[in-house]
């Protein structure tokens, strides 16, 4: 008990000094111990729009876009060349291509999460480069077999650009600029997909189409240089280790949001309707009653100008308008150009293609913030979820398609892409209405 109203006496009657207060605090201490706050994470420093590194990050993917796209469909206006010199069907020259996104598709996967561990510049990069060696090394294999088998190797090695741009985008822009910034990066899938095309088509008629891939894998390692350079270092992004149950858990976890899944949907049929009426269009005119030779082929394909405004315009709207409303009317103004193809005359032919190449990059330039936006946590595991799906179209739809001109010429690939695009409008409906009822 004395001892007891000893430190009784001391907290309530002693008048602390400075010197006495320390003795006190010690006993106080005793009593109930300090309890830490909790810590916290530090504020994010996003890259805002109109400053140094949001022009800088913007340009070096739309960089990264560019050079994606023209080493990956370089091929495509090749592929009547490829038919007639290594003879071959149709079908089977759209492997050039199937092959290299399908296993670019498998290869998202393990480049989301090698991504997670080692940071998202160097592995862009280095999938870059490598793509554009596989480019040089194709225009000069002497078989058939060889130039598959460096495709498919190519596509594995591109595999490291997509996703993981989409996540970079994600983590490092201000939210407020994610649209502009997306649409920007689109835009130069866009380009690089329209100069890929167009270049390799002029060189292939002038010189030869190994001269236009050795040019285009020449300028892709130009591009791997200059992205590395502009990008800057990440500063939202913490490398983590994880096993792979962490990596199935993420992926099935954003499979199992109904919004996300109808997305990835989405990017499967729009991919493969649009990839499928550029697989094929050539097949048509290069014969009777057009007769366009490898030029005026690969001058079709700057259709691509308008995917390149397009997906800009239309991820700048959805900031302001919404980004389900822009994905609808991109899907539908895709629907409309391809109706148009089944016309006769070649320059209504080319119209619709052009409305196609719009609407295709409106949608997807949309499609692919509102998967940012949409997944959360683990983004770069919803990313590769999406472009699983998305080059998954290309690759089956665009073999399919073969299938379907062989058998019943044009009229049965717009009725193969029509379905497509259909089920397409159904699912964005869907997506919209799931995640407003989640938002109440």
């Amino acid at each position: 008990m004395l001892a007891r109203f000893g430190v009784f006496q001391k907290v309530f009657f002693i008048m602390p000094s400075a010197a006495a207060s320390r003795p006190l605090a010690s006993e106080i201490d005793i009593l109930e111990p300090t309890i830490a706050p909790p810590q916290s994470d530090p504020p994010k420093q996003y890259l805002t729009r109109g400053t140094p590194g949001y022009r800088k990050a913007s340009l070096a993917l739309f960089m990264s876009g560019y050079s994606t796209f023209a080493l990956l469909y370089c091929v495509q206006p090749l592929m009547p060349i490829f038919a007639d010199e290594f003879k071959v069907s149709p079908a089977m020259s759209s492997l050039s291509l199937s092959l290299s996104t399908g296993l670019l598709a498998l290869a998202i996967f393990c480049a989301a999460a090698i991504s997670e561990r080692f940071g998202r510049r160097s592995l862009m990069f280095c999938s870059l480069m490598g793509a554009s060696l596989c480019t040089l090394a194709c225009a000069i294999m002497p078989s058939w077999n060889l130039i598959l088998v460096i495709r498919a190797l190519e596509g594995l090695l591109l595999g490291g650009v997509p996703a993981v741009a989409m996540a970079y985008l994600s983590e490092e822009i201000d939210p407020k600029g994610i649209g502009a910034a997306m649409g920007l990066y689109i835009a130069g899938n866009a380009l690089g997909g329209m100069s890929g095309r167009v270049f390799t088509g002029i060189l292939a008629e002038y010189l030869s189409w190994r001269v236009a891939l050795a040019v285009i894998g020449a300028f892709g390692i130009a591009a791997a240089i200059g992205f590395f350079t502009m990008l800057p270092p990440s500063r939202n992004f913490k490398p983590r280790r994880s096993n792979a149950s962490h990596h199935v858990s993420a992926w099935l976890g954003h499979v199992r949001k109904g919004p996300l899944a109808l997305l990835f949907f989405i990017g499967f049929l729009l991919m493969g309707s649009f990839v499928t009426i550029y697989n094929y269009s050539g097949f048509r005119l290069v014969v009777e009653p057009y007769h366009l030779n490898q030029t005026e082929l690969g001058l079709i394909f700057t259709a691509y100008l308008c995917g390149v405004g397009s997906s800009w315009v239309g991820g700048t709207l959805s900031d302001r308008f919404g980004q389900f409303q822009v994905m609808m009317a991109g899907i539908i103004l895709m629907f409309a150009g391809l109706m148009t193809t089944l016309a006769s005359p070649l320059i209504l032919i080319i119209l619709g293609i052009a409305m196609l190449t719009a609407g295709f990059f409106m949608a997807h330039a949309v499609a692919s913030a509102l998967i940012g936006r949409l997944a959360g946590a683990n983004k770069g595991h919803a990313s590769s979820l999406y472009l699983l799906a998305y080059y998954l179209g290309s690759s089956i739809a665009g073999s399919i398609g073969g299938k379907f001109w062989s058998a019943g010429g044009w009229s049965a690939v717009i009725t193969f892409t029509g379905i497509m695009l259909a089920l397409a409008l159904v699912a964005g409906q869907t997506a919209y209405f799931l995640s407003c009822r989640k938002a109440r």
